[in-house]
Formats: structure tokens, C-alpha cells, sequence
């Protein structure tokens, strides 16, 4: 069900458990990447449900939340402290996608304290953003989207999800898009993740050309006792695109944790 958090007077959306949560299980908050929402994550939330207990929200500007997006990943941090903490949740799991990824690695370093551990999916220490794409959020949003969409999918998935891929971007504010890729562009965290002490699995699609699986192992050796889990027959959207392998290496992480 969609519930919502004020947090400084705005509404966050998020997408909780119907039956609501339970005190036996574990935490887990999802984070959608650039342009996205909650939706990004429906195979995992809908896979999940009965296993834990979940948020997948809609950051500030995105989906059914209020606000106008961010253009640093340390203010959406601070977005994601509140909600964890409006909630109740406590030393959840944050599991992050692309922008997303960059959010839950910002925070473990900021907050590590709060969480359990954390799922970088599709991230690096370093996510930059062709110029092209930044300057043609500006000029032509759909052949931008496009492109984006082209590059984020592997070859055999392009014809199942290329379609719904580019509905999804193309409902978000271009010029919250544009922010959340600045935002990207900016991060540059290769000092700070040998600091990460909670446990860490990094994930990728085997076919990720947005931000390669290189990105991914050298994020995974530059935190202590990081694993690895590269995803055959996915691209940038692994959790959609192969989302039984994803859903498996995920819940064995997080039942793994003490």
C-alpha cells in the first residue's frame, strides 16, 4: 500500500507491507535511481513482502512525493535519515539503485551507525553522466530518454522493457531527471567507502553499460569485507531485468546478516 511522511512540511510517498510491519523481521528500504519511483521496484517489493519489512519510497519530486528533487546526494541522505526515522524503522537495510546506490554508500559512510547493511546496486565511487545527456534533458527530454533507456537495458531485454522503461522516465520532471544525473555526475566518494563498516553487497548486471561491472568490483575492494554479486542477462536495470537472480542474492545477504 502507498502511505505518506511529512518531512519538512512535504509529503514523502512510499510503498509499505499491506498487512504492516513486523517486529520479527528485517528492514529493508528500497531507493530508486534518476527519474524513477517506488514502481522501479515492484518485483522485489511484491517478491518480498512476506519475508520483510518494506519501504520503497519516492524521493522528493519523484512519483507521488511532493517536493522538487535535490541536486546533491548528501541533501537526499538527509531525506532518507528522516523517513527512516518518521517511520521507525530501525538499523534497516538500504538497498539503492543507480542514484540510489550513491545514496545508500553517502549515508553508510555519514550514518553507518543506523543501518545493517546496505545493497549498492548499479553505483560506483565515481557515476559520471555523459554531457550529452545532461544538455539533452534540456533541448529534446524524449530522444534523451531514449538514449537512456537504450544503454540501460541489455540487447535481449531491450523489446520487453524498453517500452514500460520509457513511460516510467518520462512521467518524472525532466528537471528533477536532469538534478538526480547532476547530482551523479558530481559523486566522488573513492576516499570515503574504505571508512563503510556495515556489510556491503555490491550489485550489477553482468551487462551494465551505464555503469560497468568494473565500477562495481573496484567499489566492492574498496570496502572491507564487500561482496560481489554480478547478475547474467541484465544490464543497468538488473532488479527488473533478471529479478529472480537479483531476488536471490539479495535475500541471501540479508538473511546472512546477525
Amino acid at each position: 500500500m502507498i502511505k505518506f511522511q511529512a518531512i519538512e512540511e512535504i509529503k514523502i510517498a512510499y510503498w509499505m507491507n499491506d498487512q504492516g510491519f513486523q517486529e520479527s523481521r528485517r528492514d529493508l528500504v528500497f531507493i530508486h535511481g534518476s527519474g524513477g519511483d517506488h514502481t522501479n521496484w515492484e518485483y522485489q517489493y511484491n517478491a518480498m513482502a512476506d519475508d520483510f519489512n518494506i519501504v520503497a519510497i519516492d524521493l522528493p519530486g519523484h512519483g507521488q512525493s511532493g517536493g522538487n528533487g535535490e541536486q546533491e546526494v548528501s541533501r537526499y541522505v538527509e531525506w532518507i535519515r528522516k523517513l527512516i526515522e518518521g517511520i521507525g524503522f530501525r538499523k534497516p537495510v538500504l538497498v539503492g539503485h543507480s542514484l540510489g546506490a550513491a545514496i545508500s554508500l553517502t549515508f553508510a559512510v555519514r550514518h553507518g551507525d543506523l543501518l545493517s547493511g546496505i545493497v549498492p546496486v548499479g553505483g560506483g565511487v565515481k557515476m559520471p553522466v555523459n554531457p550529452m545527456i545532461l544538455d539533452g534533458l534540456k533541448k529534446d527530454v524524449a530522444a534523451t530518454v531514449a538514449i537512456i533507456v537504450k544503454f540501460s537495458l541489455t540487447r535481449e531485454n531491450r523489446e520487453k522493457w524498453s517500452g514500460p522503461l520509457f513511460e516510467n522516465l518520462m512521467k518524472s520532471n525532466p528537471g528533477v531527471t536532469y538534478g538526480d544525473l547532476y547530482a551523479c555526475d558530481r559523486l566522488d566518494i573513492t576516499n570515503d567507502v574504505p571508512g563503510i563498516t556495515v556489510p556491503t553487497l555490491v550489485v550489477c548486471g553482468a551487462d551494465d553499460k551505464m555503469t560497468p561491472p568494473a565500477n562495481s568490483r573496484f567499489l566492492a575492494e574498496r570496502i572491507p569485507g564487500a561482496s560481489l554479486a554480478l547478475i547474467d542477462k541484465a544490464g543497468h536495470f538488473v532488479m527488473m531485468e533478471n529479478a529472480e537472480d537479483f531476488n536471490r542474492a539479495l535475500k541471501e545477504f540479508v538473511l546472512s546478516l546477525k
